[in-house]
This record gives C-alpha cells, structure tokens and sequence, in this order.
C-alpha cells in the first residue's frame, strides 16, 4: 500500500530570525524539494512561502512560522511532500516503496525483504535479509525486475553479496 505522504528530508537548524528552516532533503538533489508547495510536518500542511537551495540543503519559508522561536519548535521534524504531487522518470521508484518488498533470485527462490537502501555516492545499494543478508547494488546488472504494485524485485546474485560470504 503507498504511503499518501513520503518523507523527503529533516529540519535540522533555523535560518535567520524570521523563521525560516533548514531542511536537510534525503532526495537526489536539494532542488527537488523546490517543487512543492506544501510540505507536511507531524501530518500538518505547511504552505512554502519561500524556498532556496543552500549549499546541500533548502532553507524554507512557511506559512504561520514568522519567527526563529517558531522555527525551534519545528528543528529535528520529519518534513514530508505529497505523493500525488510528484512523477518520477520511467524506472525510478521512492526507496518507501522498495522498503518490505519480496526478493527472489533467478531460480525464483525468495532470498528475503528489502530492509534499507543505502544511499552512496556510487550508487544506491539494496539490504535485503533472509536467512542470509545481502548487499544488492541497484543497478541493472544485478536488478532485473522491480514491481512495485507486486511489491516484489527479481535479482541476479553473485559471489559476495551475501554478508557471511568472502
């Protein structure tokens, strides 16, 4: 089942003294969150009056938070976007959706449920446990086949991907 509002990033600090926030994005890009013009914290919508990228991060304006002991009390909150309001590029997938998903190999035979992804700079890395762990680069060499809908991801696996493996 998708998740009507997905997390897109942490306010980890005030900016200023008419309070505005900064947002540390967990997407791509600091710019995707500039698309949006309503940000959900704590399940309550927030209109964005204002927003800019700042180094990796956005520092955001909103609606009713007009001053830095406004701005506090929202530091270390989850900030959430609508999923309605995005469309990703063909084949690409919100790790939301990817976490839980059925993993089977090319026998078919199930290895066991994405827990994480990892986020690196080479590239992101699927965590799936079974009665083994496994560390699943998420590229097309070694995923094959993700369907969200089925909540299931086919793989290739090769030697060394399993954690007790050398």
């Amino acid at each position: 089942m998708n998740q009507e509002h997905l997390e897109a990033g942490k306010i980890v600090s005030t900016h200023g003294v008419r309070g505005e926030l900064k947002i540390l994005p967990w997407a791509d890009s600091a710019e995707f969150l500039l698309r949006f013009s309503t940000y959900y914290i704590g399940g309550e919508p927030y209109a964005v009056e204002s927003s800019r990228v700042h180094k990796t991060c956005v520092l955001a304006k909103l609606a009713g938070v007009d001053s830095v002991e406004a701005a506090v009390l929202l530091r270390e909150k989850t900030v959430c976007i609508d999923r309605s309001n995005v469309r990703l590029p063909d084949g690409r997938v919100f790790i939301a959706d990817l976490i839980g998903c059925r993993v089977f190999d090319e026998t078919n035979a199930e290895i066991g449920t994405i827990q994480d992804v990892l986020t690196l700079p080479a590239g992101d890395v699927y965590i799936v446990k079974g009665q083994r762990e496994y560390m699943i680069p998420a590229v097309k060499e070694f995923v094959r086949e993700i369907d969200t809908a089925q909540r299931t991801v086919r793989v290739h696996l090769i030697e060394g991907m399993a954690s007790d493996e050398n």
